[in-house]
């Protein structure tokens, strides 16, 4: 159901659908969600879930697609300067946690190799050409733009809510958050910098 099609009721509805659902994907996955939760917690019931999303895999499709988006969005990449991007990136991931998790449970629960989305899902092209131009510029070290791009994005989840070492989170003091800024930008500019 396209949200065009939609009343503002239902617009409503369907948005507190993907809110609540957001929580509950984030927290237990794919295969540990339940609908019964989202339902009764959105104030509807699985019916009209159904109606919108199909079922509980489209439900995720829908919210796991609407992050990545977001990210694109919200945190575009500037190739003249990732260290700036992989800050962005950090502060995001502690802004929005959820995010970061959907994407470990994508890893996790769908695909445990390979690229995180299927290719005709990528959302990458443009921010794999801003590197290839600014390699060619000479702003960015040679390489597959793509391991460019990997590699950035891995430090700047060095402190995210899925490290595998430290999660951070936004309860934490101002300074800890400026101070892990301060490394990521130079450890950044310092691993893409030409040779």
């Amino acid at each position: 159901m396209s949200d065009q099609q939609l009343t503002a009721r239902g617009a409503a509805t369907r948005q507190r659908i993907i809110d609540v659902a957001t929580r509950e994907f984030a927290e237990h996955g794919i295969a540990g969600a339940r609908i019964e939760r989202v339902v009764a917690a959105a104030r509807t019931n699985k019916a009209q879930l159904y109606a919108y999303f199909g079922n509980k895999e489209g439900l995720f499709d829908a919210i796991f697609f609407g992050s990545l988006e977001r990210i694109v969005n919200v945190v575009p990449i500037d190739a003249t300067d990732l260290a700036g991007w992989a800050v962005r990136l950090y502060d995001e991931y502690i802004e929005r946690p959820e995010l970061i998790r959907l994407a470990t449970w994508a890893r996790l629960e769908r695909r445990p190799t390979g690229h995180l989305v299927a290719d005709t899902d990528r959302l990458d092209q443009s921010k794999l050409q801003a590197i290839t131009d600014a390699q060619q510029a000479g702003l960015v070290r040679d390489g597959d733009p793509f391991d460019v791009m990997a590699m950035v994005i891995a430090m700047s989840m060095a402190w995210s809510p899925v490290s595998n070492v430290y999660a951070a989170s936004s309860d934490e003091p101002a300074e800890t958050h400026d101070r892990r800024r301060d490394f990521l930008r130079e450890s950044v500019r310092r691993a893409v910098a030409p040779a």
